[in-house]
């Protein structure tokens, strides 16, 4: 198990922790939103940067608003107990 405390890009901490899965790893966080960024640091121990990779994150079991869809780079998301990311990574030819 996992424990993601990054605060880094002004999420607001609870001192609740909740279960989410990433890239089926259990994960355990203390924030009310995650990045776009942030889900990648979870998803990868050592993301590849550079100008020719490209990720994309998905998820499901969101908010009743929102329960499925993709996350593009900059936003951030509301989580929940029990939600499901999947972040890949794909290399630009």
């Amino acid at each position: 198990m996992d424990n993601a405390n990054n605060n880094k890009e002004g999420t607001q901490t609870t001192g609740k922790k909740v279960e989410i899965i990433v890239n089926g790893r259990q994960k355990m966080v203390s924030t009310k939103e995650l990045s776009f960024d942030q889900l990648v640091a979870l998803a990868f121990d050592s993301p590849p940067i550079d100008e020719n990779t490209i990720f994309t994150v998905t998820y499901r079991r969101g908010e009743s608003n929102k329960p499925e869809g993709t996350l593009i780079k900059g936003e951030t998301l509301r989580i929940k107990e029990g939600m499901i990311f999947n972040v890949t990574s794909t290399r630009r030819s």
